[in-house]
C-alpha cells in the first residue's frame, strides 16, 4: 500500500494532507525518515508520525435510516441534531457517503473507508440513487417528465434525472446518477412543483427495507462486496426503426445488414437490364466492300494526272 494511503487509512487526514506530513520529514518507517511519496509499505512495517505509531483503522460500514430534521455533518455550530447523534458514543471516526439535506430522509451509508465512499459518490461511476418523492399536487407526466430527463439549469449546473416513474397522482420514483445540492427539490420546483416529502430508498442494489426511522445496522460483507463492484445499469438498446416497406423480403436496413437467408430469393436469375433474350448477331455487309476513302482518292489522283486527248501536254 502506498504510504500516503496507509497514513490516511490510519485516520491522519486526507491523502493530500498526509503527503504534506511525508514531505515535512515527520514520517519514519522502521526508524528511517521517509520523504518519498512513492514509497510502498505493508502491515509488517513500523510506521510513525512524530511520536505516534500509524496503524490502519478497521473499516466500518453502517446503513442508517436517516430521520427528517437531522443534518449530515459531524458537528454543527447551532447545536442542531446530526446523524452521528444516532450512533453509540464509542464509534470510530466516520463520515457520510453522499448527503441528504435536513428535510430529507432515508438510506444513508456511514463509513471510514475512503475508497469505498469514492466509488459510490464520484460521477464517473454512475451509481443509481432512487428516491420516493411526494408532491404538493398531481404530477403531469406527459408534460414534465421529458423536461426532467432532458435536464434543467440550476445554479450548481445542469440537473437531470436518469428515470422518472409515476406511481400515484402525486407520488414519484426518481432515479439520479448526479449529486447536486438539493437536486430533486430544485428540479421539481423549476417545473412547477413543491416537494412535501423525500425519501432515498436505494443506492445501487442496496435497498432500504425492514429498518425503522432512526435505526442503523452494520452492512454484511456480501453487501460491502456488492457495493464495491457496483456498476451502472446497462442501457437498453432500442431496435433500429424499420422502414415502410412492409412485406418486402428484400428490404435492406439503413445499417447495411443483409436480409436473412430464409428470405432470400430462390427463383431464376433475371436477365440483365435491357436484354430480354439471346444477344443478336452483329450486323454484316453481304455485298462487295465499298472502296475506302483513301482508295478513291488515289484513283482520282491517278486519273487526273493522265493527259486528256486533245490537250497539250
Amino acid at each position: 500500500m502506498r504510504l500516503n494511503r496507509f497514513l490516511a487509512a490510519s485516520g491522519l487526514g486526507s491523502r493530500r494532507s498526509c503527503e504534506e506530513l511525508i514531505l515535512g520529514g515527520t514520517v519514519t518507517i522502521n526508524g528511517q525518515i521517509c520523504q518519498n511519496l512513492a514509497t510502498e509499505v505493508s502491515e509488517e512495517d513500523f510506521v510513525k508520525v512524530g511520536s505516534r505509531r500509524a496503524q490502519p483503522e478497521k473499516h466500518f460500514y453502517i446503513l442508517l435510516h436517516k430521520p427528517r430534521g437531522y443534518l449530515c455533518t459531524s458537528s454543527d455550530t447551532h447545536d442542531r441534531s446530526t446523524v452521528f447523534d444516532l450512533l453509540p458514543p464509542k464509534m470510530p471516526r466516520l463520515f457520510h457517503v453522499g448527503r441528504l439535506d435536513r428535510d430529507s430522509e432515508g438510506l444513508l451509508i456511514l463509513t471510514n473507508d475512503g475508497d469505498f465512499a469514492l466509488h459510490l459518490t464520484h460521477p464517473r461511476y454512475k451509481i443509481d440513487k432512487e428516491y420516493e418523492v411526494l408532491l404538493d399536487r398531481p404530477y403531469d407526466g406527459a408534460r414534465d417528465t421529458p423536461k426532467l430527463l432532458h435536464g434543467v439549469s440550476t445554479e450548481h449546473g445542469r440537473a437531470k434525472a436518469d428515470s422518472v416513474r409515476q406511481i400515484a397522482p402525486n407520488l414519484l420514483r426518481v432515479t439520479l446518477r448526479q449529486g447536486l445540492k438539493r437536486q430533486i427539490r430544485v428540479m421539481l420546483y423549476k417545473v412547477g412543483y413543491e416537494v412535501k416529502r423525500l425519501i432515498r430508498i436505494r443506492i445501487g442494489r442496496l435497498i432500504l427495507k425492514e429498518l425503522h426511522v432512526g435505526e442503523w445496522r452494520m452492512l454484511t460483507p456480501s453487501e460491502v462486496k456488492m457495493l464495491r463492484t457496483e456498476r451502472p445499469s446497462p442501457v437498453e438498446k432500442k431496435p433500429h426503426p424499420v422502414g415502410k416497406a412492409a412485406g418486402r423480403s428484400d428490404f435492406k436496413s439503413p445499417s447495411g445488414a443483409r436480409r436473412p437467408a430464409s428470405q432470400s430469393y430462390a427463383g431464376p436469375k433475371p436477365a440483365s437490364r435491357g436484354l430480354a433474350g439471346p444477344r443478336p448477331p452483329s450486323r454484316t455487309f453481304a455485298g462487295p466492300r465499298p472502296p475506302s476513302r483513301s482508295g478513291r482518292s488515289k484513283r482520282k489522283d491517278s486519273v487526273s494526272s493522265a493527259p486528256r486527248a486533245g490537250r497539250r501536254p
